[in-house]
């Protein structure tokens, strides 16, 4: 028995995948989510074999519930919004299916899930690409044990390099994310956020002084007092980006 997920803000929605999936025997749904919030949680307890997800739904939306999940289950994508369709089938999602889903077009996805003709664990690129949306380059979802935490960019003192994983570091505390600093150099806004260090990406207005350093580097003083280096590279950005 394959058990599933379904998780979508329209309980209409859910409705008709579930008159759909009673002819898929094999598939049980195990629980059905109406938020992102409650699918992290619904996958850490039933470790799923496919989940159905809405992307655009309160709170988080199904590409920042993803980033939460590990290990990610097989997706396949329901929405009303075809905005995002191209990329999710260049990032080899099982499938992709706009609202109103028809039964024929709905027994094709399920089906090529069934037949394992496409790997799903090329999602990640697809989060890579997604996490450039309006919706996500102005905040950070973030998992701190149990709990979800939406961080606002503007929150943000300092990114940190920290093995496989980046700190985000704010007044209220530091948090990880899988993720790497070339991603985050890309994704922030590059008026607000420059990368001065290989392991360092600053907020600009935490920047309170400049100070020389060593041997053709320097270091920016934050106003929390942290004191951040600063390379030859990082100080011709910061040079640009501040008028100096």
């Amino acid at each position: 028995m394959i058990k599933a997920i379904l998780i979508d803000d329209e309980p209409l929605s859910r409705e008709i995948l579930k008159r759909y999936l009673i002819h898929f025997p094999q598939i049980e749904i195990v629980e059905e989510c109406n938020d992102g919030f409650e699918g992290v949680k619904a996958i850490q307890q039933h470790q799923p074999g496919i989940i159905f997800l809405d992307i655009q739904m309160p709170k988080i939306n199904g590409f920042e519930m993803l980033e939460l999940v590990n290990p990610m289950p097989p997706v396949i994508f329901i929405t009303a919004f075809d905005e995002f369709a191209l990329k999710a089938f260049e990032a080899n999602a099982i499938d992709y299916l706009l609202k109103p889903v028809s039964e024929d077009r709905f027994t094709k996805a399920v089906q090529k899930f069934l037949d394992k003709s496409t790997q799903p664990a090329a999602t990640t690129s697809l989060l890579n690409a997604m996490s450039q949306t309006v919706s996500q380059s102005n905040r950070i979802v973030v998992k701190t044990g149990s709990k979800v935490k939406i961080i606002p960019v503007h929150d943000i003192q300092y990114l940190e390099a920290d093995d496989d994983f980046v700190k985000i570091v704010t007044a209220e505390g530091t948090y990880l994310k899988n993720k790497t600093m070339s991603f985050y150099e890309q994704s922030l806004d590059p008026h607000q956020f420059v990368r001065v260090h290989r392991s360092y990406i600053l907020h600009i207005s935490q920047i309170t002084k400049i100070e020389p350093y060593q041997k053709e580097t320097h270091l920016a003083v934050l106003k929390n007092g942290q004191q951040i280096p600063i390379s030859k590279t990082g100080y011709g950005k910061l040079k640009v980006i501040l008028g100096i």
